[in-house]
């Protein structure tokens, strides 16, 4: 079992590094938030769906199972929209950290909507992440239109995984993600249309724009996700949840060696990302601390 767990952590930690470079390729993609969101999701279409017809999974769905999957598919392209306008109105570091935050209304949502008791940690937890912002706000306020957008960006995150996490219950993993792709494919593609971009999706890419979508949609997206669903079913849930949670580190260590000095911040900045980043490990070590006393 040894073997497997090993080689399923290391797994784990690549796909999370994998996920680290979505922020990066936003920032090199030309193209604005709403248009970039559409290609990556339509490629993420297509590659599900040929994984789909491969292994001959069955994602069928009854009529409220879609209007379900559809609310869930349209929060999540406003979340990708919002996290790559956030990191073209500020810079990466500042997207990563804010987005962050994410786990904080998830401890809000999270029994609401499963009808639990709120834990009070996890909102002691959140008026930390509270501090940590106030920080970033007061030295940082160049940045105040892209730590809003990754703020929203964030809720939306928070949001969409919730009603995933009572979703994967009675649904593959593979299902929700394919009909989710689909809708938030349709969703862009109306909103394209009624904005006026839809003709800059029609006029086509250029050749370094469809490369870096191509990595987007397919690695960081199609793969990634298909691949983090085989690796939980080996790995702990709390193992997971730690590895995710480096994320935002791994993408700020990537950033600050693609672009050096520009994606440097104050002091304080870092002072308040340190702050942020430490509820999510303080929290991983607390539910694991409760999971060993349930478990006696």
């Amino acid at each position: 079992m040894k073997g497997p767990y090993v080689a399923n952590l290391l797994l784990l930690h690549v796909i999370v590094l994998v996920w680290g470079l979505t922020g990066i390729l936003g920032n090199e993609i030309s193209l604005s938030a709403v248009t970039l969101v559409w290609w990556r999701v339509v490629i993420a279409v297509v590659t599900i769906l040929l994984f789909v017809l491969i292994r001959k999974i069955r994602v069928m769905a009854t009529t409220r199972e879609l209007a379900r999957f559809a609310a869930v598919g349209f929060l999540t392209a406003a979340h990708w929209v919002f996290f790559f306008a956030a990191i073209k109105f500020s810079k990466i570091s500042v997207a990563l950290v804010v987005l962050s935050t994410s786990a904080f209304f998830v401890s809000i949502l999270g029994p609401l909507v499963r009808r639990e008791r709120i834990q009070w940690y996890e909102m002691g937890l959140g008026l930390i992440v509270i501090a940590g912002l106030a920080l970033i706000f007061n030295f940082e306020s160049q940045y105040v239109l892209g730590i809003v957008l990754a703020l929203i960006a964030a809720f939306l995150a928070s949001l969409f995984s919730t009603l995933n996490s009572r979703l994967v219950i009675r649904h593959d993993p593979v299902q929700i993600a394919f009909w989710e792709m689909l809708f938030a494919a349709i969703g862009l593609s109306v909103f394209l249309l009624f904005n006026g971009e839809w003709r800059i999706v029609a006029q086509g890419l250029n050749a370094n724009d469809l490369a870096m979508l191509l990595v987007l949609g397919i690695l960081c997206t199609g793969v990634a996700f298909i691949v983090s669903i085989r690796v939980m079913r080996v790995l702990t849930p709390f193992t997971c949840a730690l590895a995710i949670n480096l994320e935002p580190v791994y993408t700020i260590l990537i950033a600050l060696w693609l672009y050096g000095e520009s994606e440097y911040m104050s002091v304080p900045f870092y002072a308040g990302a340190a702050v942020i980043l430490s509820t999510l490990f303080i929290d991983a070590a607390l539910k694991r601390r409760s999971m060993k006393k349930a478990n006696g």
